[in-house]
């Protein structure tokens, strides 16, 4: 036997307390490119660096002022001021209320961002969908604009020739999108009045070849939806068609049942919000991140040390990512329960890199190198990540289609976060992790690794034979069993031939 003590030998005795590797024995190092691996985090670090400036910073190159993207967001109600106001429907016992309903929301919409408030939100609220609740941040002129909510939609079949009003609100009992196979695509068919099909006939007959413009009318503002061509004279129910999808279609529709709204919209409550006040509740919430950010990232380094800060580094990243979707997405509106959201998806970041970390620090105390520890657990990690995600990412996709206002910004900003989250922590932090154990992978000091009292031995670039051993009799059991299948499929093969000669006749070999 050599002087030299192999692996197997020392993971063959009995004693676990004697697994102890010889002071002579020193582990082979793989050579790495550490110049390599040390540029490539200088440059990481320089492009966070520079993401960080460009989010926070505001600059000035020669006559052009930079914003720093972090100014982009869009801020709500409760940050930026401004008015909200509640209004319910006095007479909810009308034909195609649900429909009239919700041309009225798509037709204050419209008006408040043709007026320049396109962070206007307007959504239907009440446990019959019989409220209209408006949120306008950053208004100068509130009085204003309640007088424009207040003022129901009025509609109008007008001949562009002669500017004749033919139709009003009065004449028209519905509208509906549909799929028409005989007009190749969606159209919106309008149903009339009895008087109001002989004011349609007379006014269709007469002009032929000519445009009649709908027209709906909101607190004196008139916007023209519709501009079709007269191709006949209508004695009954007409169709618009030209080129609609279904989307567009159903859009025109309710919007022309808008018009045909005949009940004022009644003043519940409204309240106006001072920028003062949401800027005081933006910088404490701002505070309050920063806060416990730091300390997030203070705990982790200490507790986990150069895992830590690699995983405060995809932190940072992911900040900068962050902001910068939070900046361009065009339907994000930041509110208070919108921080709540962000904090909660840097919560939910760290996690899942704790969750990496202590999959790798169970492997490398069951005897595994500090490298294959590292492989290990981002493996074992993955579909604990993956389940506990997904099932976040489901609630705030329901959140955001069952929610409204608030509610609804709460869930989009933190299912961007935990979309963003989950690629730091798979990607970024495994990046960061790697370069640093190419760095250094035999002192397990430094990524605060401790061995179990069985492998107390090894040393933490080296692997355990005894595992080595166990993964080769597991290849081993997989491969007899591999084989015992081909032979059963093979016998039943040859039973099947012989059966089948036998009934043919014929001798079976």
């Amino acid at each position: 036997m050599d002087e030299t003590t192999s692996l197997t030998e020392v993971a063959a005795t009995k004693d676990p307390t004697e697994r102890k590797a010889p002071a002579d024995a020193q582990p082979t190092r793989k050579a790495v490119k550490k110049k390599s691996t040390i540029a490539k985090l200088a440059i990481i670090c320089v492009l966070l660096m520079a993401g960080m400036i460009f989010a926070f910073c505001p600059m000035r190159f020669g006559f052009t002022k930079y914003s720093p993207f972090i100014n982009s967001i869009n801020l709500g109600l409760d940050l930026e001021g401004g008015v909200y106001a509640v209004y319910q429907a006095t007479n909810t016992d009308t034909d195609n209320f649900e429909s009239k309903m919700e041309g009225t929301r798509s037709a204050l919409e419209n008006l408040l961002v043709s007026k320049g408030y396109p962070e206007a939100t307007v959504v239907r609220e009440g446990s019959n969908h019989d409220r209209i609740r408006v949120e306008v941040p950053n208004v100068k002129d509130t009085s204003a604009i309640l007088n424009i909510i207040g003022e129901p939609a009025q509609i109008a079949f007008v001949l562009d020739n002669t500017k004749e009003t033919v139709l009003t609100g009065e004449d028209v009992v519905g509208a509906q999108a549909f799929y028409s196979a005989n007009d190749g695509g969606y159209v919106v068919s309008l149903e009339l009045t009895s008087e109001g099909e002989d004011k349609f006939y007379t006014a269709t007959s007469n002009n032929i070849g000519q445009t009649m413009s709908i027209i709906v009318t909101i607190g004196g503002e008139s916007t023209t939806i519709s501009s079709p061509k007269i191709n006949s004279a209508i004695s009954g129910n007409a169709v618009i068609s030209g080129g609609f999808t279904a989307d567009s279609a159903e859009k025109l529709a309710n919007q022309i049942m808008s018009g045909t709204f005949d009940v004022a919209l009644e003043l519940k409550e409204s309240e106006t919000i001072s920028p003062t006040l949401g800027k005081n509740a933006l910088k404490y919430g701002l505070i309050a991140g920063i806060v416990g950010f730091a300390l997030v990232i203070a705990f982790i380094c200490v507790v986990y040390r150069m895992l830590g800060v690699a995983a405060s580094l995809s932190l940072l990243i992911y900040t900068v990512v962050y902001l910068f979707f939070l900046a361009t997405l065009p339907w994000v509106q930041l509110t208070l329960p919108g921080i709540a959201g962000i904090l909660l998806s840097i919560g939910m970041a760290v996690d899942a890199n704790i969750i990496i970390f202590e999959r790798i620090k169970e492997e490398y105390r069951n005897g595994k190198s500090i490298m294959a520890a590292y492989h290990a657990g981002f493996k074992k990690a993955l579909f604990a990540i993956l389940d506990s995600n997904v099932t976040t990412v489901i609630a705030c996709i329901l959140l955001m289609l069952l929610g409204t206002g608030s509610v609804s910004g709460f869930a989009l900003t933190l299912l961007v976060g935990v979309l963003i989250s989950l690629f730091t922590a798979l990607l970024i932090s495994r990046a960061f992790i790697r370069y640093f154990i190419n760095l250094n992978s035999y002192n397990d000091k430094l990524y605060n690794l401790k061995r179990g009292t069985m492998y107390a031995g090894l040393s933490a670039d080296s692997t355990d034979a005894a595992i080595a051993q166990a993964m080769q009799l597991e290849e081993d059991i997989k491969k007899q069993r591999k084989e015992e299948k081909q032979k059963e499929k093979e016998l039943s093969r040859k039973a099947k031939v012989a059966n089948k000669e036998k009934n043919k006749g014929g001798e079976t070999a």
